[in-house]
Protein backbone atom coordinates (compact mmCIF):
# COMPACT_ATOMS: atom_id res chain seq x y z
CA UNK A 1 0.00 0.00 0.00
CA UNK A 2 2.84 2.39 0.86
CA UNK A 3 4.52 1.58 -2.43
CA UNK A 4 1.33 2.38 -4.31
CA UNK A 5 1.04 5.70 -2.51
CA UNK A 6 4.57 6.66 -3.47
CA UNK A 7 3.96 5.53 -7.05
CA UNK A 8 0.82 7.70 -7.23
CA UNK A 9 2.72 10.64 -5.72
CA UNK A 10 5.59 10.18 -8.12
CA UNK A 11 3.31 10.14 -11.17
CA UNK A 12 1.44 13.23 -9.98
CA UNK A 13 4.68 15.09 -9.31
CA UNK A 14 6.09 14.09 -12.67
CA UNK A 15 2.99 15.35 -14.44
CA UNK A 16 3.11 18.59 -12.48
CA UNK A 17 6.70 19.56 -13.28
CA UNK A 18 7.21 22.89 -15.08
CA UNK A 19 8.68 21.18 -18.15
CA UNK A 20 5.25 19.85 -19.14
CA UNK A 21 2.92 22.42 -17.66
CA UNK A 22 3.08 24.90 -20.51
CA UNK A 23 1.88 22.62 -23.27
CA UNK A 24 -1.73 22.11 -22.20
CA UNK A 25 -3.39 25.19 -20.78
CA UNK A 26 -6.81 24.72 -22.38
CA UNK A 27 -9.83 24.15 -20.17
CA UNK A 28 -11.11 20.61 -20.33
CA UNK A 29 -14.69 19.94 -21.48
CA UNK A 30 -16.87 21.41 -18.80
CA UNK A 31 -20.28 22.04 -17.39
CA UNK A 32 -19.31 25.62 -17.17
CA UNK A 33 -17.96 27.40 -20.19
CA UNK A 34 -16.62 27.05 -23.68
CA UNK A 35 -15.46 23.60 -24.69
CA UNK A 36 -12.15 24.29 -26.39
CA UNK A 37 -10.62 21.72 -28.70
CA UNK A 38 -8.02 21.45 -31.40
CA UNK A 39 -10.86 20.30 -33.66
CA UNK A 40 -13.33 23.20 -34.04
CA UNK A 41 -16.91 21.98 -33.76
CA UNK A 42 -18.28 24.30 -36.42
CA UNK A 43 -15.75 23.83 -39.24
CA UNK A 44 -15.65 20.04 -39.39
CA UNK A 45 -11.84 20.10 -39.54
CA UNK A 46 -9.84 17.49 -37.71
CA UNK A 47 -6.10 17.48 -36.96
CA UNK A 48 -3.91 15.15 -38.98
CA UNK A 49 -1.02 14.77 -36.54
CA UNK A 50 -1.00 12.27 -33.65
CA UNK A 51 0.82 14.36 -31.04
CA UNK A 52 -1.13 17.58 -30.45
CA UNK A 53 0.69 18.72 -27.30
CA UNK A 54 2.69 17.39 -24.38
CA UNK A 55 -0.30 15.56 -22.93
CA UNK A 56 -2.77 15.70 -25.85
CA UNK A 57 -3.12 13.15 -28.62
CA UNK A 58 -5.25 12.44 -31.70
CA UNK A 59 -6.63 8.89 -31.74
CA UNK A 60 -8.48 9.36 -35.00
CA UNK A 61 -11.97 8.78 -33.64
CA UNK A 62 -11.31 11.17 -30.74
CA UNK A 63 -8.74 13.39 -29.10
CA UNK A 64 -7.46 12.62 -25.61
CA UNK A 65 -5.96 14.87 -22.96
CA UNK A 66 -4.27 13.18 -19.99
CA UNK A 67 -4.53 15.04 -16.70
CA UNK A 68 -3.94 14.31 -13.04
CA UNK A 69 -4.58 15.72 -9.60
CA UNK A 70 -3.10 15.13 -6.16
CA UNK A 71 -3.93 16.46 -2.68
CA UNK A 72 -1.72 15.95 0.38
CA UNK A 73 -3.30 16.99 3.69
CA UNK A 74 -2.03 17.51 7.22
CA UNK A 75 -4.15 17.99 10.34
CA UNK A 76 -3.71 18.37 14.08
CA UNK A 77 -6.20 19.11 16.86
CA UNK A 78 -6.63 20.80 20.20
CA UNK A 79 -9.49 19.22 22.16
CA UNK A 80 -11.21 20.16 25.38
CA UNK A 81 -11.99 17.38 27.86
CA UNK A 82 -15.46 16.70 26.43
CA UNK A 83 -14.12 16.36 22.90
CA UNK A 84 -11.24 14.15 24.05
CA UNK A 85 -13.70 11.88 25.87
CA UNK A 86 -15.70 11.27 22.68
CA UNK A 87 -13.09 11.30 19.91
CA UNK A 88 -9.56 9.94 19.62
CA UNK A 89 -8.08 12.52 17.26
CA UNK A 90 -4.45 12.18 16.23
CA UNK A 91 -2.14 14.46 14.29
CA UNK A 92 -1.47 12.98 10.87
CA UNK A 93 -0.71 13.53 7.22
CA UNK A 94 -2.62 11.68 4.53
CA UNK A 95 -3.35 11.61 0.82
CA UNK A 96 -6.72 13.28 0.41
CA UNK A 97 -7.10 12.64 -3.30
CA UNK A 98 -5.16 11.21 -6.21
CA UNK A 99 -6.66 10.75 -9.64
CA UNK A 100 -6.22 10.71 -13.39
CA UNK A 101 -8.60 12.56 -15.66
CA UNK A 102 -8.92 11.74 -19.34
CA UNK A 103 -10.87 14.01 -21.66
CA UNK A 104 -11.18 15.10 -25.24
CA UNK A 105 -13.48 15.39 -28.22
CA UNK A 106 -15.29 12.65 -30.13
CA UNK A 107 -14.98 12.89 -33.91
CA UNK A 108 -18.70 13.12 -34.58
CA UNK A 109 -20.60 15.53 -36.87
CA UNK A 110 -21.34 17.55 -33.75
CA UNK A 111 -18.17 17.45 -31.69
CA UNK A 112 -18.95 15.89 -28.30
CA UNK A 113 -16.62 16.46 -25.33
CA UNK A 114 -16.03 13.41 -23.15
CA UNK A 115 -14.48 12.75 -19.74
CA UNK A 116 -13.32 9.79 -17.69
CA UNK A 117 -12.03 10.19 -14.13
CA UNK A 118 -10.21 7.45 -12.21
CA UNK A 119 -9.69 7.94 -8.48
CA UNK A 120 -7.26 5.94 -6.36
CA UNK A 121 -8.79 5.37 -2.92
CA UNK A 122 -5.77 5.19 -0.61
CA UNK A 123 -7.84 3.96 2.33
CA UNK A 124 -9.25 1.00 0.38
CA UNK A 125 -6.21 0.58 -1.90
CA UNK A 126 -8.30 0.40 -5.05
CA UNK A 127 -9.07 2.34 -8.21
CA UNK A 128 -12.59 3.71 -8.63
CA UNK A 129 -14.45 5.13 -11.62
CA UNK A 130 -15.23 8.57 -10.25
CA UNK A 131 -16.78 10.16 -13.30
CA UNK A 132 -17.83 9.49 -16.88
CA UNK A 133 -19.48 12.06 -19.09
CA UNK A 134 -20.58 12.82 -22.62
CA UNK A 135 -21.26 16.54 -22.85
CA UNK A 136 -23.56 16.90 -25.86
CA UNK A 137 -23.94 20.48 -27.15
CA UNK A 138 -27.63 21.26 -27.56
CA UNK A 139 -28.14 24.83 -28.79
CA UNK A 140 -31.65 23.82 -29.86
CA UNK A 141 -32.56 23.73 -26.16
CA UNK A 142 -30.22 26.58 -25.14
CA UNK A 143 -27.54 24.49 -23.50
CA UNK A 144 -25.98 21.06 -23.05
CA UNK A 145 -27.07 17.52 -22.25
CA UNK A 146 -24.81 15.43 -20.03
CA UNK A 147 -24.93 11.64 -19.97
CA UNK A 148 -22.93 9.47 -17.57
CA UNK A 149 -21.69 9.80 -13.98
CA UNK A 150 -21.26 13.40 -12.82
CA UNK A 151 -22.41 16.02 -10.32
CA UNK A 152 -26.15 15.88 -9.74
CA UNK A 153 -26.41 19.65 -9.85
CA UNK A 154 -27.63 20.93 -6.47
CA UNK A 155 -25.75 23.64 -4.47
CA UNK A 156 -23.13 25.91 -6.06
CA UNK A 157 -20.64 24.91 -3.37
CA UNK A 158 -21.24 21.21 -4.00
CA UNK A 159 -20.97 21.30 -7.77
CA UNK A 160 -17.86 23.49 -7.80
CA UNK A 161 -14.89 21.24 -8.38
CA UNK A 162 -13.10 20.38 -5.14
CA UNK A 163 -9.80 21.48 -6.69
CA UNK A 164 -11.37 24.90 -7.41
CA UNK A 165 -13.18 25.35 -4.08
CA UNK A 166 -12.62 28.38 -1.89
CA UNK A 167 -12.21 26.27 1.27
CA UNK A 168 -10.20 23.16 2.05
CA UNK A 169 -13.29 21.05 2.66
CA UNK A 170 -16.94 21.75 1.94
CA UNK A 171 -19.24 22.93 4.77
CA UNK A 172 -20.55 20.21 7.06
CA UNK A 173 -24.18 20.16 5.94
CA UNK A 174 -23.30 19.63 2.29
CA UNK A 175 -22.22 16.09 3.24
CA UNK A 176 -25.91 15.11 3.13
CA UNK A 177 -26.36 16.49 -0.40
CA UNK A 178 -25.60 13.66 -2.86
CA UNK A 179 -22.51 14.39 -4.90
CA UNK A 180 -22.74 12.08 -7.91
CA UNK A 181 -25.39 10.35 -9.94
CA UNK A 182 -25.57 8.04 -12.94
CA UNK A 183 -28.05 9.52 -15.36
CA UNK A 184 -28.82 12.40 -17.65
CA UNK A 185 -28.85 16.16 -17.04
CA UNK A 186 -29.95 19.15 -19.10
CA UNK A 187 -28.20 22.46 -18.49
CA UNK A 188 -29.41 25.67 -20.09
CA UNK A 189 -28.63 29.37 -20.10
CA UNK A 190 -30.49 32.42 -21.43
CA UNK A 191 -28.07 35.36 -21.06
CA UNK A 192 -30.60 38.07 -21.95
CA UNK A 193 -32.99 36.74 -19.32
CA UNK A 194 -30.14 36.30 -16.77
CA UNK A 195 -31.42 32.78 -16.18
CA UNK A 196 -29.75 29.36 -16.06
CA UNK A 197 -30.99 25.98 -14.97
CA UNK A 198 -30.28 22.28 -14.68
CA UNK A 199 -32.67 19.33 -14.60
CA UNK A 200 -31.52 15.77 -14.12
CA UNK A 201 -32.73 12.26 -13.45
CA UNK A 202 -30.57 9.52 -11.87
CA UNK A 203 -30.71 5.87 -10.85
CA UNK A 204 -28.53 3.52 -8.81
CA UNK A 205 -28.48 0.83 -11.49
CA UNK A 206 -24.68 1.08 -11.82
CA UNK A 207 -23.85 2.55 -8.41
CA UNK A 208 -25.84 0.70 -5.75
CA UNK A 209 -22.61 -0.60 -4.20
CA UNK A 210 -20.79 2.75 -4.25
CA UNK A 211 -20.14 4.31 -0.84
CA UNK A 212 -21.52 7.67 -1.99
CA UNK A 213 -24.86 6.32 -3.17
CA UNK A 214 -27.85 6.93 -0.86
CA UNK A 215 -30.80 6.96 -3.30
CA UNK A 216 -32.04 4.37 -5.76
CA UNK A 217 -33.66 7.01 -7.98
CA UNK A 218 -33.93 10.78 -7.85
CA UNK A 219 -34.86 13.91 -9.77
CA UNK A 220 -32.80 17.07 -9.24
CA UNK A 221 -33.65 20.60 -10.39
CA UNK A 222 -31.92 23.96 -10.00
CA UNK A 223 -32.84 27.45 -11.21
CA UNK A 224 -30.57 30.49 -10.95
CA UNK A 225 -30.91 34.19 -11.67
CA UNK A 226 -27.44 35.46 -12.56
CA UNK A 227 -26.53 39.02 -13.53
CA UNK A 228 -22.86 39.43 -14.36
CA UNK A 229 -20.64 41.97 -16.08
CA UNK A 230 -18.53 39.13 -17.49
CA UNK A 231 -17.40 35.64 -16.52
CA UNK A 232 -14.04 36.82 -15.22
CA UNK A 233 -14.37 40.51 -14.31
CA UNK A 234 -16.64 43.02 -12.63
CA UNK A 235 -19.76 42.45 -10.57
CA UNK A 236 -21.86 39.32 -10.32
CA UNK A 237 -25.12 38.51 -8.53
CA UNK A 238 -26.19 34.89 -8.27
CA UNK A 239 -29.47 33.84 -6.60
CA UNK A 240 -30.64 30.25 -6.91
CA UNK A 241 -33.02 27.63 -5.62
CA UNK A 242 -32.72 23.86 -5.94
CA UNK A 243 -34.53 20.68 -5.04
CA UNK A 244 -33.63 17.00 -4.82
CA UNK A 245 -36.46 14.44 -4.70
CA UNK A 246 -35.67 10.77 -4.35
CA UNK A 247 -36.42 7.28 -3.10
CA UNK A 248 -33.75 6.21 -0.57
CA UNK A 249 -31.73 3.12 -1.25
CA UNK A 250 -33.04 0.15 0.79
CA UNK A 251 -35.76 2.50 2.15
CA UNK A 252 -33.20 3.81 4.62
CA UNK A 253 -31.65 7.22 5.21
CA UNK A 254 -28.73 8.34 7.34
CA UNK A 255 -27.49 11.88 7.82
CA UNK A 256 -23.85 11.97 8.83
CA UNK A 257 -21.01 14.48 8.60
CA UNK A 258 -17.37 14.88 9.47
CA UNK A 259 -16.18 18.18 11.00
CA UNK A 260 -14.79 19.46 7.65
CA UNK A 261 -11.76 17.17 8.06
CA UNK A 262 -11.73 14.21 5.68
CA UNK A 263 -9.79 11.85 7.92
CA UNK A 264 -11.74 12.68 11.10
CA UNK A 265 -14.53 10.48 12.52
CA UNK A 266 -18.19 11.39 12.16
CA UNK A 267 -19.10 14.19 14.53
CA UNK A 268 -22.83 14.27 13.79
CA UNK A 269 -24.81 11.19 12.80
CA UNK A 270 -28.49 10.23 12.92
CA UNK A 271 -27.73 6.56 12.33
CA UNK A 272 -29.85 4.57 9.88
CA UNK A 273 -33.60 5.15 10.01
CA UNK A 274 -36.43 3.93 7.77
CA UNK A 275 -37.58 6.35 5.06
CA UNK A 276 -39.54 5.87 1.86
CA UNK A 277 -38.86 9.30 0.35
CA UNK A 278 -36.39 12.13 0.85
CA UNK A 279 -36.53 15.79 -0.15
CA UNK A 280 -33.63 18.24 -0.09
CA UNK A 281 -34.30 21.86 -0.98
CA UNK A 282 -32.58 25.13 -0.41
CA UNK A 283 -31.46 28.58 -1.45
CA UNK A 284 -28.09 29.98 -2.50
CA UNK A 285 -26.93 33.57 -2.97
CA UNK A 286 -23.52 34.92 -4.03
CA UNK A 287 -22.16 38.34 -4.84
CA UNK A 288 -18.86 39.17 -6.50
CA UNK A 289 -17.37 42.63 -6.73
CA UNK A 290 -13.96 42.50 -8.32
CA UNK A 291 -11.64 40.47 -6.09
CA UNK A 292 -14.23 40.10 -3.31
CA UNK A 293 -16.79 37.27 -3.14
CA UNK A 294 -19.39 36.64 -0.46
CA UNK A 295 -22.10 34.01 -0.40
CA UNK A 296 -24.44 31.86 1.64
CA UNK A 297 -26.42 28.66 1.24
CA UNK A 298 -29.18 27.19 3.39
CA UNK A 299 -30.72 23.73 2.91
CA UNK A 300 -33.29 21.53 4.55
CA UNK A 301 -33.89 17.77 4.44
CA UNK A 302 -37.34 16.25 4.89
CA UNK A 303 -37.73 12.48 5.24
CA UNK A 304 -40.95 10.54 4.81
CA UNK A 305 -40.72 8.13 7.73
CA UNK A 306 -43.81 7.03 9.62
CA UNK A 307 -41.65 5.30 12.22
CA UNK A 308 -39.69 8.48 13.04
CA UNK A 309 -42.48 11.04 12.65
CA UNK A 310 -41.29 12.44 9.27
CA UNK A 311 -38.17 14.16 10.63
CA UNK A 312 -36.57 17.27 9.14
CA UNK A 313 -33.06 18.66 9.40
CA UNK A 314 -31.35 21.87 8.33
CA UNK A 315 -28.02 23.59 7.92
CA UNK A 316 -26.01 26.03 5.89
CA UNK A 317 -23.06 28.41 5.78
CA UNK A 318 -21.89 31.91 4.97
CA UNK A 319 -18.49 32.79 3.55
CA UNK A 320 -16.39 35.68 2.31
CA UNK A 321 -13.28 35.65 0.13
CA UNK A 322 -10.83 38.37 -0.84
CA UNK A 323 -8.07 37.91 -3.40
CA UNK A 324 -5.48 40.30 -2.01
CA UNK A 325 -3.37 40.21 -5.16
CA UNK A 326 -6.23 41.44 -7.34
CA UNK A 327 -7.35 38.37 -9.27
CA UNK A 328 -11.07 37.85 -9.93
CA UNK A 329 -12.61 34.45 -9.32
CA UNK A 330 -14.20 33.38 -12.64
CA UNK A 331 -17.77 32.16 -12.95
CA UNK A 332 -18.98 29.56 -15.44
CA UNK A 333 -22.27 29.23 -17.30
CA UNK A 334 -24.44 27.25 -17.83
CA UNK A 335 -23.11 25.28 -14.85
CA UNK A 336 -23.61 28.22 -12.49
CA UNK A 337 -20.47 27.78 -10.40
CA UNK A 338 -17.13 29.38 -9.59
CA UNK A 339 -13.89 28.28 -11.20
CA UNK A 340 -10.28 28.09 -10.05
CA UNK A 341 -7.84 30.98 -9.79
CA UNK A 342 -5.15 31.71 -12.37
CA UNK A 343 -2.49 33.99 -10.79
CA UNK A 344 -1.70 37.15 -12.73
CA UNK A 345 1.95 36.83 -11.70
CA UNK A 346 2.73 33.13 -11.11
CA UNK A 347 5.74 32.12 -9.09
CA UNK A 348 7.00 30.02 -12.02
CA UNK A 349 7.35 33.26 -14.00
CA UNK A 350 9.05 35.27 -11.26
CA UNK A 351 5.91 36.62 -9.57
CA UNK A 352 4.40 36.14 -6.13
CA UNK A 353 1.37 34.09 -7.16
CA UNK A 354 -2.15 34.84 -5.95
CA UNK A 355 -3.04 35.22 -2.28
CA UNK A 356 -6.58 34.70 -1.01
CA UNK A 357 -8.10 35.04 2.46
CA UNK A 358 -11.34 33.23 3.30
CA UNK A 359 -13.69 33.20 6.27
CA UNK A 360 -16.49 30.65 6.56
CA UNK A 361 -19.09 29.93 9.25
CA UNK A 362 -21.09 26.70 8.95
CA UNK A 363 -23.91 25.13 10.95
CA UNK A 364 -25.68 21.76 10.85
CA UNK A 365 -28.63 20.45 12.89
CA UNK A 366 -29.26 16.69 12.68
CA UNK A 367 -31.68 16.55 15.62
CA UNK A 368 -35.41 15.86 15.37
CA UNK A 369 -38.13 14.81 17.80
CA UNK A 370 -37.04 11.17 17.64
CA UNK A 371 -33.46 11.30 16.30
CA UNK A 372 -30.45 12.81 18.03
CA UNK A 373 -27.79 13.26 15.39
CA UNK A 374 -26.36 16.37 17.02
CA UNK A 375 -25.70 20.00 16.18
CA UNK A 376 -22.34 21.32 15.03
CA UNK A 377 -21.02 24.74 14.10
CA UNK A 378 -17.57 25.74 12.96
CA UNK A 379 -15.77 29.02 12.24
CA UNK A 380 -13.00 28.68 9.65
CA UNK A 381 -10.51 31.37 8.59
CA UNK A 382 -7.96 30.28 6.02
CA UNK A 383 -5.37 31.45 3.49
CA UNK A 384 -4.89 30.11 -0.05
CA UNK A 385 -1.67 30.68 -1.95
CA UNK A 386 -1.87 29.91 -5.68
CA UNK A 387 1.70 29.64 -6.93
CA UNK A 388 0.50 29.02 -10.50
CA UNK A 389 -2.29 27.16 -12.30
CA UNK A 390 -1.01 23.83 -11.00
CA UNK A 391 0.16 24.33 -7.44
CA UNK A 392 -1.84 25.62 -4.48
CA UNK A 393 -1.05 25.71 -0.76
CA UNK A 394 -3.79 26.05 1.87
CA UNK A 395 -3.51 26.93 5.56
CA UNK A 396 -6.64 26.52 7.65
CA UNK A 397 -7.75 27.04 11.24
CA UNK A 398 -11.10 25.86 12.52
CA UNK A 399 -12.97 26.30 15.80
CA UNK A 400 -15.85 23.85 16.18
CA UNK A 401 -18.54 23.24 18.79
CA UNK A 402 -20.52 20.00 18.98
CA UNK A 403 -23.85 19.66 20.81
CA UNK A 404 -24.45 15.93 20.77
CA UNK A 405 -23.18 14.55 24.02
CA UNK A 406 -23.11 16.15 27.45
CA UNK A 407 -21.43 18.58 27.86
CA UNK A 408 -20.79 20.41 24.58
CA UNK A 409 -17.46 19.50 22.99
CA UNK A 410 -15.06 22.08 21.58
CA UNK A 411 -12.33 21.21 19.10
CA UNK A 412 -9.73 23.33 17.32
CA UNK A 413 -8.51 22.18 13.91
CA UNK A 414 -5.15 23.04 12.34
CA UNK A 415 -5.05 22.00 8.69
CA UNK A 416 -2.78 22.39 5.68
CA UNK A 417 -2.96 21.14 2.10
CA UNK A 418 -0.61 20.89 -0.86
CA UNK A 419 -2.52 20.64 -4.14
CA UNK A 420 -1.14 19.65 -7.54
CA UNK A 421 -3.17 19.55 -10.71
CA UNK A 422 -1.97 19.09 -14.24
CA UNK A 423 -4.22 19.97 -17.19
CA UNK A 424 -6.73 21.60 -14.93
CA UNK A 425 -9.39 19.26 -13.58
CA UNK A 426 -12.76 20.61 -14.62
CA UNK A 427 -16.36 20.54 -13.46
CA UNK A 428 -16.99 16.85 -13.79
CA UNK A 429 -14.70 16.20 -10.82
CA UNK A 430 -15.73 16.35 -7.19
Amino acid sequence: MIARRWLTLGVALALATPSVMCAQERSLPSEGGANESVAPADTGTWPTQFHLGTNEFNLGFATIVIGAGFLQDYVSYNQDSASAAEFDLERQGFIRDSRFLFSGMLRTPRRIPWQLGLLYDTQKSQWLIRQTMLNIPAPEVWGQVHVGRFKEGISLNKITNGYDGLTQERPTFTDVIPLFGDGIKWLGYLPKAHFLWSLGGYTNWLSKNESWQTYRSQVVARAVYVNLDSDSAGQLLHIGAAGHFGKPQNDTLRLKSKPEVFIAPLFIDTGNFPATFGTISGLEAYYRRGSFVTGAEYYGVWARSAQEGNPSFNGGFVLASWLITGEVRPYATPGGMFKGITPRRPVTKGGKGALETVLQVSYSNYDSDTLSGGKFWRVTPMVNWYLDDHLRLEFTYGFGNLDRFSPHATTEFFQARMQFQFSKIDDGGD
